[in-house]
């Protein structure tokens, strides 16, 4: 494992895959038809884009939350030029339809609601790019479907719950004293609803989700916020976990990872750059890419950083072995 502040060239062996054998690439292939539509799943319609005019291996964008949607990803469709791009907003999710069902809202219903994703769209293998809880799907469809997976891109990465929580509060005494205040008050009582706690966590979000908010952006990805899933998953913020993955950690599980994989956090990220170095070099031949100046949402914070970091790991591991 390499830490990288800027991205450098870099070769990584494309490893063999167990499971499901493919060929290993899909370069030269033809793009899929840019669409936008709906496809029926348990539990109800996702919605999905393609876009791209790029030949390479497709690439599926997995959003965070669990909840927020694919929009504040939609920078990352600049990777259209070298590939097909599919954003698509998991189930309760942005464009998609409502999930309240809490039997469905597990890890295992969300992977298997993406392999029916790409099944649909008659793809043998893709690089999955995650962000934030889309690092948790995505490191999970891999263990369920290796041979389906030509690389990972764990994006801000929440692969250790716990870990997370401790780096977020250790985040909140940052914060200004009547935050802080909002915050102790709030979980004292389990009450999460007041307005000095929803300043407070508007406070945290400024300094560590996103510093370069654009407001249209953030309106539209609030205004399609799955809740309820948030709320089930994870909690009343950042910092509050009390969800159902509270106790998820993939630590021990990442140096089975066999495909190509790049890990990228932002400068004042709270997914914590240390944390994200240490999980990396976990995972053999990973490559650590830190995003200058963002914090979590770094495709908002530095836009050509980040698309810049994942354009050149993606074409890292489609070029001719000679040229890796």
């Amino acid at each position: 494992m390499r830490t990288l502040l800027r991205l450098a060239p870099f070769a990584l062996a494309l490893l063999a895959c167990s499971g499901e054998s493919s060929p290993a690439s899909q370069a030269a292939a033809a793009p899929l038809p840019p669409t936008e539509a709906t496809l029926d799943v348990d539990g109800g319609k996702i919605w999905y884009r393609v876009s791209g005019t790029g030949t390479g291996t497709p690439a599926i964008l997995l959003h965070g939350g669990p909840g927020y949607g694919s929009f504040y990803l939609k920078a990352l469709e600049d990777l259209g030029d070298d590939r097909s791009v599919v954003r698509f907003d998991q189930l309760g999710n942005g464009k998609s339809d409502r999930l309240t069902d809490t039997t469905k809202m597990t890890i295992a219903h969300f992977v298997a609601e993406l392999d029916s994703l790409r099944a649909h769209l008659k793809l043998e293998r893709v690089h999955l790019v995650g962000h934030s809880w889309g690092t948790i799907l995505g490191f999970e469809y891999y263990r369920a479907h290796p041979g389906r997976v030509a690389s990972l891109t764990l994006m801000s990465p929440a692969l250790d719950m716990a870990e997370w929580e401790r780096h977020a509060n250790d985040l909140v005494k940052t914060l200004s004293e009547p935050a802080r205040r909002a915050i102790a008050a709030a979980t004292k009582a389990q009450k999460y609803d007041s307005k000095d706690y929803e300043a407070a966590n508007g406070e945290f979000m400024s300094r560590y989700v996103a510093r370069n908010i654009q407001q249209p952006d953030w309106d539209s990805t609030m205004a399609t916020v799955g809740m309820e899933q948030y709320m089930y998953f994870q909690g009343p913020s950042e910092f509050t976990i009390v969800g159902t993955l509270k106790q998820y950690n993939a630590t021990s599980h990442l140096k089975d990872i066999k495909v190509p994989t790049l890990f990228t956090v932002g400068e004042f990220d709270e997914a914590n750059p240390v944390t994200v170095r240490k999980q990396a070099a976990l995972v053999p031949g990973a490559e650590v890419v830190v995003i200058d100046s963002a914090a979590h949402l770094t495709m908002w914070d530095n836009r050509a950083q980040t698309v810049k970091a994942l354009r050149g790991f993606l074409r890292a591991t489609e070029a001719p072995r000679s040229d890796r």
